[in-house]
Formats: structure tokens, sequence, C-alpha cells
């Protein structure tokens, strides 16, 4: 009889076979987020055939008599299955789609059964660039959700769950009351109140009774998010204005694209350059994920979103329950309107510029502005009148510049006189010690003609973000111009250039033309105000011809696309600005009175050195006699 002997061959093939097998099984399973998906369909799916079976039981005929049927038993205990103690909230009438409105005269507010959040917010009076109504919410591109765990064990989505509204009136205002229901005793609250003419809404998150059907060892998680809506002319103006902002410690800050974990969150603002939605809470969340994504993949294209904005935070259970009161803001950005909420730092959301900028803007500029609209309603010609009001407040610092570059032009040749003593570099610190003491006792300096351009410069910048984020400009035409907050285009371009864009700007054409000829007329002033061209500098002449060319491109190309009034300002400003250059050069200076009274001065004993010019004439002394010992030893 034949042994059996052992086949390692068949022994390797089942232990592989096995492997195999157990590696599927592995790589099958749902992922934690795909049960997670699943586990909502299914009661997604459960309140679906609650809200069949309680449209029944409405439409119940007038004997009274309501059959159910054994799949309608079904559902309801598969609801409670899948919704325990929360399946009681749909089983109620409130347990479908349906919206109620909230408005005022400036907003019209919907706020859904499900979920009891808002699906819809219209600012009345506004409008998109091609003049649709104006939605900040709408379409289900914004979603507020509380995640929060059961005291038996499920995960629930307040998105998923129905809520039952109340609308009341409190005075003035509509008061609507949104709850999620336990029982009749048992709830969580959304609670909205709007008042007349404020785009600011009261909010509160509140529970009663929930301690025994909320798990309170678990965190309850709050989700805000918002995808937004294109409503300008220009996508990239829009997008390039478009950040979310936050109060973080007291401190606001922002983000333009990206991710930030911050602490203690006061409120968060998603702006879209001239709108801007808003939380606030009493209780500043504790940790906060902040998200800004940018969903503009071709700022050429046309696109529906610009953004997408997420908060992510932790609500805190105190004695078992919730207690949050809240505000949102649906609105423009508007300095003047965020400055009526004290206290709360949004109107840092406006984005006037930091630092000194800023201040210009919000103490001269805006009431400056506000004042001039009051009477009158041509908003190009409150930028031309807000323009000569500026120029004409810089005309001093204008004249003084321009009243140096005369001295120095009268001193020029006396200082050309020294170069030519004191030629060669050997000679450059003592060639520089008689230029200044020259200036010095003539009563001149060079720098007295650079302090009025640094003294402007403020101006520039303060200006730079005052028109673009001024929404009182959105919409408002002058002359070719329909939209003095958008780039101005008489002509499109069957192509698209690289900075400059697919069309062609009036507006900055002018503003680089006025640019050039400005600059054309202040080269030879700023000539006069530099010394002679020494031995091994640069030749400043050249490099300010080629700054009287590049400037004018500048403008031309990357302001082809900014707003309009920011290009018909810059065209008045340079336009006034050389009409007060010909008028000081032509009727207020006098060349020969600056020439004698610089040969007066002259004349007079100087003046004691301060210690600062007696430290630094020893200091080139010092230099100048190192310099000599070098030259003798070689």
């Amino acid at each position: 009889m034949e042994e059996k002997k052992f086949d390692f061959n068949s022994l390797i093939g089942f232990v592989l076979l096995g492997a195999l097998m157990f590696w599927y099984m592995y790589s099958s399973q749902p992922t934690a987020e795909e049960l997670e998906k699943q586990k909502t369909e299914r009661i997604q799916d459960s309140i679906k055939k609650i809200e069949q079976l309680t449209a029944k039981e409405t439409a119940k005929p007038e004997t009274g008599i309501t059959t159910i049927k054994p799949t309608d038993s079904v559902a309801l205990v598969n609801a409670k299955n899948q919704l325990g103690v929360f399946a009681y909230s749909a089983t109620l009438p409130s347990a479908n789609t349906n919206e109620t409105i909230i408005e005022n005269d400036l907003l019209k507010i919907k706020v859904s059964n499900k979920g009891g959040q808002i699906t819809e917010v219209q600012l009345k009076n506004y409008k998109t660039y091609d003049q649709k109504p104006l939605y900040l919410i709408k379409d289900n591109n914004a979603l507020f959700n509380i995640n929060f765990a059961t005291s038996d064990n499920r995960t629930l989505n307040t998105k998923d769950l129905f809520f039952e509204p109340t609308l009341t009136k409190d005075g003035d205002n509509q008061v609507l009351s949104m709850k999620l229901k336990v029982s009749n005793s048992q709830f969580l609250e959304y609670r909205y109140e709007i008042k007349p003419n404020d785009y600011m809404l009261d909010f509160a998150i509140k529970t009663q009774g929930m301690g025994n059907a909320i798990n309170t060892s678990q965190a309850l998680n709050l989700d805000w998010d918002l995808k937004a809506f294109r409503h300008e002319k220009s996508l990239k103006t829009e997008n390039q204005y478009s950040f979310f902002y936050y109060k973080s410690e007291d401190d606001v800050s922002y983000i333009r694209d990206g991710e930030e974990n911050e602490t203690d969150i006061d409120w968060v603002a998603f702006k879209q350059h001239f709108f801007t939605s808003i939380l606030k809470t009493d209780t500043p969340f504790s940790t906060s994920q902040l998200t800004s994504k940018n969903l503009v993949e071709d700022e050429e294209r046309d696109t529906v979103f610009t953004k997408q904005f997420t908060l992510k935070a932790p609500l805190s259970m105190k004695n078992g329950e919730l207690n949050y009161a809240m505000n949102w803001y649906y609105g423009p950005t508007d300095y003047k309107i965020f400055k009526k909420y004290e206290g709360t730092d949004i109107d840092e959301v406006a984005d006037l510029g930091w630092g000194i900028f800023g201040w210009i803007n919000r103490i001269i500029f805006i009431p400056v502005f506000g004042f001039l609209s009051t009477y009158i309603s041509n908003f190009g010609l409150v930028i031309i009148l807000m323009t000569i009001v500026v120029r004409i407040i810089m005309s001093p610092a204008v004249y003084k510049s321009y009243l140096s570059s005369a001295k120095m032009k009268v001193l020029r040749p006396e200082m050309q006189a020294i170069n030519d003593k004191y030629k060669g570099k050997e000679n450059a610190m003592k060639r520089q010690q008689e230029t200044m003491a020259l200036q010095r006792k003539a009563g001149v300096s060079p720098l007295s003609g650079c302090i009025p351009a640094l003294i402007q410069m403020p101006v520039f910048f303060a200006l730079f973000r005052f028109f673009p984020s001024n929404i009182d400009l959105r919409q408002k035409g002058f002359l070719w111009a329909n939209d003095l907050s958008s780039y101005d285009m008489v002509a499109k371009l069957p192509f698209n250039i690289p900075f400059y864009g697919d069309h062609i700007s009036l507006f900055p054409i002018l503003a680089s033309v006025a640019i050039f000829f400005y600059m054309r007329m202040s080269q030879s002033q700023q000539m006069n105000m530099q010394q002679p061209t020494q031995e091994g500098m640069p030749d400043m002449g050249k490099m300010m011809k080629m700054m009287m060319y590049f400037s004018p491109i500048m403008m031309l190309v990357f302001f082809n696309q900014y707003a309009s009034s920011l290009s018909l300002y810059y065209f008045v400003s340079n336009l006034l600005t050389i009409v007060i250059m010909l008028v000081i050069k032509n009727f207020i200076i006098d060349e020969e009175k600056i020439h004698a009274q610089i040969q007066e001065n002259k004349a007079k004993p100087e003046k004691k050195k301060s210690k600062f010019r007696a430290r630094l004439d020893d200091a080139m002394k010092q230099a100048q006699e190192q310099q000599a010992q070098q030259k003798k030893k070689k």
C-alpha cells in the first residue's frame, strides 16, 4: 500500500489563497467617510419614508380612519433605529423642506425646516454686474450644520434633521424660532431676529432639556461653509479683494488662500469684495479651523463661484445645555455701516489700508467724499471735485518742492565750479565737503525738495485703497464708464494680452498721457535738485529719463483692469499738478530774487553749527586726512 506524502506545494497554495482572500476582504472595507455617508443616506431614506407617511396622515379621509401599511411601520422602526429619540422630529407636520421668510427693507431671508438653516439671502437694494437680483446664499451654496453624538452612541447632523418653525413679532422685529424637537419640552433651537433697516440679525443657538439626548462628553462641531457667487464685472478685481477675515484674541487678521487654526475667535467674515457674510459670537470659539480656497482657475473665463470659505469650530455645553448668543451680518462691505457696530472691530473688514493709509482714508477721504456726494449725485463729478480739493491742499508741498528746485538751479554753477576744482576720486571727500558747506551757507538743502514728495506718497497709497473699496461707486456711471468701481472698457480685444487683459480701457490711457507730460515737466525740476554728476557716480539724468517712460507704461498696463475711478483720479490729479507747476513757474517763482537772496545769505556770518553738523564735519575731515595719508604712503 502506497504511503501518502505531505504536499508542501498544496500547503503554500492554500496559504497564498487565504492571504489573498484576507487582503481582498480588508481592502474592500469602506472607509470611515464612506461608512458615515452610508449612514447619512440610510437616515435620509428613513426620513423620506416618514415624510411620506406624515403626508398620508395629513391627507387622511374625513372618517378619521388611517390605515398604516406594514411597510410604513417598518419605516418608523427604521427611523427610530437610525435617529433614536430624534425620530420624533421626523414625525411632526413640519418634517418637510418648506421655508419660512423673514425680511425687512434691506434683506429677504429664507430659512428651511430641514436643517433649520438659512437657504437664501437676497440683498434687495443691489444687483449683480449683469443686473440680476443679488444673492449671497442660494441654490445650496451655503451650509450651516452642527454635528453631535447622541447619548445612545449615534452621530447626527442638524442639516439632515427637521426643525419646527414658529414666526412671531416683537415690536417691529420679526422673530423666527426653529426647534429640533425630542419632545415638546426637549429641543435644540435656532432663534433668528431681524430688525427694520438693519443688515445684522440676532441669532442664538440653545438647548432645553437635551442633557439626556446629547452625549455631553463629546464635542459638538459647528460647520459653516459658503461658496461665494461672482457679483462683479471684473472677476480678477473681485477675487483680488476677497478675503477670509477673523478676529482672534483681540487681533483682526485675514487669509487670502489657505488654512489656519486659531483660538478664541470672536467673529469670522467671508468677504466678497463689495459684500460680506459675518458670523459673530458673544462666546468665543475656543479653537477654529479656517479655510479659504480659490475657485477661479482662469480669471479671463466666466465662472459662477469665486471663493469657498469654511469655518469649523467646537461648541461647548455648560450644565448639559448649549447657550450661544450670536449675530449674522449679510450686507455690503461698507465702512460707514460697519462703524455703527461699535466694539466689534468689523470695520477693519472694509480694508482701507494699514497704518497711516487707513487713517487718512477714515479721517479725511471718507468724510470729504460723503460731504460732496450729499450735494452732487454724479459720482464722476464728486471724484473730480475731491481731486481738486486734494491738489489744493497739497499745492504748498508742490510749491516748496519747486522753490527748492529753483534755488538749486541758481546754485548749480557754483557747485559745478567745485567739481571742476576738486577732480578725481581722491578728492571726492573734499568735493562733497565743500559742496555741503556752500549749500549750508546759501541756505539751500537738497532734502527740502524731497520731503514734499514724500509727504504726498501716503495720500497716493491711501487713495489706491479708497477707490477700489468704495461701494458707493459700484455701478455708478460717468461719461463712457458705466461702473466706476470696475474698468471702463471702450473696445473688446479678440485675444488676451498677459497683465493687460482682453479689453482696452480709456481712462488708464488718458492717465498715462498725463503722467508722461507731468514726468517730462518735472524732469528738469528734478535735475536742478541733483548735484552735478561726479566721477564714479551714476548718471541720474539717464535714470530719470527711463522713469519718464516707465511710469506711464506701468499705468497703462496694470490699471487697465483696475477701477476706472482710480484712473480718473490720477488723470485729473496729474492735469491739475501740471497746471499748478506752470502757475508756480511762470507767475510765482522769480529766479532773480532767489539768486539775490542766496547771495545775501552767503554774505551773512555763518550760524553756529549744530552738534550733529559738527560731528558730521569732523567725521568727513578725519576721513579726508586718512585718505591723504594712504595716498602719501602709496
